[in-house]
């Protein structure tokens, strides 16, 4: 692995684990075992890095998306493929994160903004647009309302002050907002997918909790 790709990955990690602000240079280089020196070799200071970092997650985040709807063997499923994949990232991230990129590097949220309202809003209207063609979506709504809302409904799980990890499983946050989503668009048809893949899941957790 190259060095700047390296920096990257640590950086990206700890930001995930601890917030943005609470890590500095320092406690990257010490990490990777290099110089601060070296650092700033490939990022001019610590925004150019946090800027660096979101655009490769949202690089990777969109490939992502395009494999759920190719893995999915309907759009229900692709909604709850997505719910899975963010599980597992919920399980190390802190939400501090986000509120420190709004809050102190207004570039990489912009970034984080555009892929928002442009990548992930497409992504969601297709989904409504495979629904509706397969049959367990809805046709009596309007697509672009119903996108946007789901778009800000995902996000609400990373609010510390509407969902403090305290008082609740995160996870558990995501689920309830995603099925909120499905059964607001969802057919009969679409209702009885639903029960399916929510069977299916509880008892891949029942599993793993007794693994």
């Amino acid at each position: 692995m190259e060095v700047k790709e390296r920096i990257l990955t640590k950086a990206a990690d700890l930001f995930m684990r601890y917030g943005i602000r609470s890590i500095t240079m320092d406690e990257i280089a010490s990490q990777l075992g290099i110089s601060k020196k070296t650092i700033y070799q490939f990022f001019t200071d610590k925004d150019d890095m946090v800027s660096a970092v979101i655009e490769r997650e949202i690089k990777e985040n969109e490939v992502e998306c395009l494999r759920y709807k190719d893995q999915a063997a309907d759009a229900v499923q692709e909604i709850f493929i997505a719910v899975e994949d963010l599980d597992e990232m919920l399980k190390y991230m802190n939400p501090l994160m986000l509120y420190d990129l709004e809050k102190h590097h207004p570039r990489a949220f912009q970034k984080l903004r555009e892929y928002k309202y442009q990548f992930l809003y497409q992504a969601i209207l297709d989904n409504i647009v495979r629904g509706r063609q397969e049959g367990i979506y809805r046709t009596d709504f309007q697509p672009d309302v119903v996108a946007k809302n789901r778009i800000e409904s995902a996000f609400l799980v990373f609010n510390p002050d509407l969902f403090p990890h305290t008082r609740y499983k995160i996870s558990e946050v995501n689920f309830e907002l995603a099925m909120l989503f499905l059964h607001g668009v969802a057919t009969d048809k679409g209702n009885q997918l639903i029960e399916k893949y929510t069977i299916e899941r509880n008892k891949k957790i029942a599993h793993e909790n007794n693994a």
